[in-house]
């Protein structure tokens, strides 16, 4: 969507976003960007919708300067998904959010110099940003408000009682699923707070690409979340596209509709497995793994890649599809159909896995919204979240699908939503493999690609949520800013509500069941 800001100034600010929330139900905060707008100063654009209507808008504020800060009223108190969102922003641009009670950094070390996506940072080795001693650490969090004067006023919030058993679950993979940590307060074996600490593969992309072209910004995505390279690409180039008013053929929307649901097959297999396997049951992991071989087979016959899926380019698709495609999808498709059932037989009706999964990890329908838990984790509480009925691309608006949504709420549900999701993934093939239209499969464009000046939000229905690109461009070849939405990034902050007075063995099999992928969060 092609961005129309509603502008609001600093004293207005925190009134007309509870007017936003309360009045016209915007009660989902798909993201906040943090951006340096240049002689206009800091400042941020928050994306919102109403669950009810699906309907978007787009909020701009600068942030108010005192002294050498830059300050902004938390939304905390409406969305607990800005939460994490506005450490984010602190981290990167140094906006203090007035009233959030946890302004830590978030990626970079609680020692690191700088803001990176100011403008003017200094990225010299020179300017000695990195620090080479052991990371400090703190007990206490900081809150930043304003006092009667106008001055900014800081306040110190302890987050461990004396009597607190601090266990740290990361940053090692087993059972994290990448390098992440959480630093988990017991009672027992009873779990009081979670606080992620994320950025150990923090590779700053979103900074590298304001000084790439356009296709160069490309093989990001595929590093991201490599279970979702297709979609995460197909929400990269369709922002681009949008920007560019490209008008793309039919059979190109046909290929990548097939090709994002055989890569949301391939995720959600994996997802079975791993989930299988942090439950100690390897035999499902073995089955998975096997059939998603065979996907990957089908695949790489047309792309080259496995893992890495470098086939989505501006204006249409790097090469044609493979002569047997169209034969081995339709083989794929009759060969997966009863080996879902396969799974269940082996580990989804255990009773093991009942026991495990049943009422573990609960978030609520009104939860899930307010901290923006998207994807099968919300829809297992019965959000109608999917964007590709929401707010459909490609060819999801013409073919006949259902979103499954289940009201268990639980860690259970959210590995049902999976294997039913991937019946529906077969069905949109099904329709589609038969009726690829002739055309063209790439829209050529010149030799150096430009956006014309504007700003764009493009999201898609990625393996564990929605993912979006928002797109800053003042029309040249490199993006003026290039955010991504993440998948996993709300459905950490969400941990702490979920499994508050749940076991600590509890917190590995909903990490198990929520299916989040650490390069995707940390980018």
């Amino acid at each position: 969507m092609k961005l129309n800001n509603i502008e609001l100034q600093f004293d207005d600010f925190a009134t007309e976003m509870t007017k936003l929330k309360n009045e016209k139900h915007f009660d989902y905060l798909v993201t906040i960007i943090g951006e340096d707008f240049g002689e206009e100063g800091l400042g941020c654009i928050y994306i919102l919708e109403n669950t009810e209507s699906h309907e978007r808008c787009s909020v701009r504020t600068i942030a108010k300067q005192i002294g050498e800060e830059y300050v902004i009223p938390t939304t905390i108190n409406l969305w607990n998904a800005a939460n994490l969102l506005e450490r984010e922003v602190f981290d990167f641009l140094g906006i203090k959010f007035l009233g959030h009670p946890d302004m830590r950094r978030l990626f970079m070390r609680n020692d690191f110099k700088g803001y990176p996506l100011r403008k003017d940072f200094d990225a010299s080795p020179e300017a000695n940003m990195f620090p080479t001693t052991d990371e400090p650490e703190s007990d206490f969090t900081t809150e930043w408000n304003l006092d009667k004067q106008g001055n900014l006023v800081a306040t110190q919030h302890r987050m461990f009682d004396e009597d607190d058993f601090i266990v740290n679950l990361g940053p090692n993979h087993p059972s994290m699923h990448g390098v992440l940590r959480l630093q988990t307060v017991l009672d027992g074996e009873t779990v009081k707070h979670i606080y992620p600490h994320l950025g150990y593969i923090h590779r700053g992309m979103e900074k590298m690409c304001e000084s790439m072209t356009y296709p160069q910004t490309l093989a990001f995505t595929d590093r991201l979340n490599y279970l979702c390279a297709m979609m995460h690409r197909h929400a990269l180039v369709g922002v681009i596209e949008e920007g560019m008013g490209i008008e793309l053929s039919d059979r190109i929307q046909y290929i990548r509709t097939i090709m994002d649901e055989l890569q949301r097959i391939d995720n959600h297999l994996l997802f079975l497995g791993t989930c299988a396997q942090d439950l100690s049951a390897l035999t499902a992991f073995l089955y998975c793994m096997r059939d998603r071989e065979h996907v990957l087979n089908v695949m790489e016959e047309t792309t080259g890649g496995r893992l890495i899926q470098n086939y989505y380019r501006i204006g249409g698709l790097q090469d044609d599809i493979d002569p047997n495609f169209v034969q081995n999808v339709k083989t794929l498709c009759k060969y997966l159909r009863p080996m879902v059932q396969e799974y269940l037989d082996v580990f989804g009706d255990n009773v093991i896995t009942h026991q495990r999964l049943e009422g573990i990890g609960p978030m609520n329908l009104e939860d899930c919204i307010n901290y923006a838990v998207t994807g099968p984790a919300g829809r297992a509480a019965g959000w109608h979240n999917d964007v590709r009925k929401n707010h459909p691309y490609a060819m999801y608006g013409k073919v006949d699908f259902e979103e499954v949504t289940m009201t268990g709420a639980d860690s259970m549900a959210r590995y049902m939503v999976h294997i039913k999701e991937i019946y529906q993934s077969l069905n949109i093939i099904e329709q589609l493999i038969d009726n690829i239209p002739e055309g063209e499969f790439y829209i050529k464009q010149k030799p150096i690609i430009k956006v014309p000046e504007g700003q764009w939000f493009f999201s898609v229905e990625g393996g564990a949520g929605e993912f979006g690109v928002y797109l800053d461009s003042r029309g040249d070849k490199s993006p003026y800013r290039l955010k991504m939405r993440p998948m996993g990034l709300t459905l950490t902050g969400a941990f702490d509500k979920m499994l508050k007075g749940q076991k600590l063995a509890d917190l590995v099999a909903t990490g198990a069941a929520i299916d989040f992928v650490i390069p995707d969060i940390d980018r």
